[in-house]
């Protein structure tokens, strides 16, 4: 066979490997695109999404791919996953954290979920801010002192809380066979786990000198302190019984407690859910965060209602769920929510919740105040003269005869 004969059968062979390869390309890209939901509410409306696309993330998120025909306008991203945060670990366990860097919209509240093994410590620290909290699972003994020495020590276990005000110096230390995971919550949006202020790093920052007048010991007992890179949190012994992990103290222990059985409270049950509310009136100590433990059951919705005091920073802890939210000016937006999200809803916009699951919706509502605060949509109208408000939205006897003049904050499928 002369060379160029052979070139040209090579050529053909190579053009027919490249089509086989382009088609099967395309039939893939043909597949990828049918595994994709299409941004298509209804026939007529959208289209097809043939390009790159990430089928699970647009299926965890339905009513912002296709939001229901009520939406208009443009509001802010309500949303955020704490599974999209940056996990700082250590060997005593790890944190992430949730603020206005992630979520630009909540300039009032940051959060940060931690995680403690088995006898690690946060370490003995202070912050600007008041640190509000959530026992997500397991155990943890938190302790602190406030300004006058009088001391607080306690044990912590799921479903309860603790508050610590601004300025106050406290640890957490986990407890039991697999330790602890908690929700914190802070009164600033801009806070930063990384800005505390930790007595490993003070110690470092202070002459041996200095410390040796202060502690009254001679100056070489110093000057050895651990890097504070590996304290922030890291591994103990686990403590011996809380009895006797507490110190005497001459000056007494805190007047109101640092610590809250939330889950333990008698709730507010009604047919589709219930709701626990803890804020100063029964949490002294709580005076910059308020906050609701929202049980809602498969199809039911937290009514249509406003927060007139406040943003409304929320963390989703089981189930999943669809909020509408209202921002005037014929503005109006639907986020949907997993176990692990952050939503957010700013001051005073009217908004609902909508279980979406097969299971039980649990997540907490807080707020950057001392009192909880909402006000219902149907109790309004209700308490309202009938002929004004029917007036204004051309209502059928029906509805009139159906408005509540008492609040139910959730309300079955």
């Amino acid at each position: 066979m002369d060379p160029l004969s052979r070139r040209r059968i090579l050529s053909a062979g190579a053009a027919a490997s490249v089509s086989a390869a382009s088609l099967a390309a395309a039939r893939q890209a043909v597949a990828h695109a049918a595994s994709l939901p299409a941004p298509s509410r209804q026939p007529g409306m959208g289209g097809t999404d043939p390009g790159p696309g990430d089928p699970v993330r647009a299926g965890q998120n339905p009513d912002m791919l296709n939001p229901p025909a009520t939406d208009h306008g443009t509001l802010p991203n309500l949303r955020f996953s704490f599974a999209d945060a940056h996990m700082r670990q250590t060997d005593g366990g790890w944190t992430r954290q949730a603020t206005v860097r992630e979520l630009g919209v909540s300039k009032n509240i940051a959060g940060v979920n931690m995680r403690l093994n088995k006898g690690s410590a946060r370490e003995m620290h202070w912050h600007k801010e008041a640190e509000w909290a959530f026992m997500l699972y397991g155990s943890a003994r938190i302790s602190a002192i406030d300004a006058d020495g009088r001391n607080f020590i306690d044990d912590v276990h799921e479903g309860d809380l603790w508050f610590f005000p601004s300025g106050i110096p406290h640890s957490i230390q986990g407890l039991g066979d697999d330790g602890c995971e908690f929700l914190l919550v802070f009164d600033d949006g801009a806070f930063d786990e990384d800005s505390t202020f930790l007595i490993s790093d003070w110690f470092r920052h202070v002459p041996p000198g200095v410390l040796a007048k202060n502690f009254r010991v001679p100056a070489d007992n110093f000057g050895h302190t651990p890097d504070p890179d590996k304290r922030y949190i890291f591994p103990l012994p686990l403590p011996g019984p809380l009895p006797a992990d507490r110190p005497s103290n001459p000056q007494g222990t805190v007047p109101n407690p640092y610590s809250f059985r939330m889950t333990a409270m008698t709730p507010k049950s009604m047919p589709g859910g219930t709701v626990r509310i803890v804020d100063s009136t029964n949490f002294k100590v709580a005076t910059t965060i308020a906050s609701a433990l929202v049980e809602i059951e498969p199809g039911g919705v937290r009514e249509l209602h406003w927060h007139p005091t406040a943003d409304e920073w929320q963390y989703y802890i089981s189930g999943e769920a669809r909020m509408g939210v209202f921002g005037s000016s014929g503005n109006a937006r639907t986020f949907d929510y997993r176990a692990g999200d952050v939503g957010y809803v700013p001051f005073a916009m009217g908004h609902y919740i909508e279980n979406t699951g097969k299971d039980t919706l649990r997540f907490l509502e807080m707020f950057k105040s001392d009192r909880f605060a909402d006000i219902s949509l149907n109790q309004w109208m209700a308490l309202t003269p009938p002929e004004l408000v029917r007036g204004h939205l051309d209502l059928s006897d029906a509805v009139m005869g159906a408005l509540d003049k008492v609040k139910h904050p959730v309300l079955p499928g």
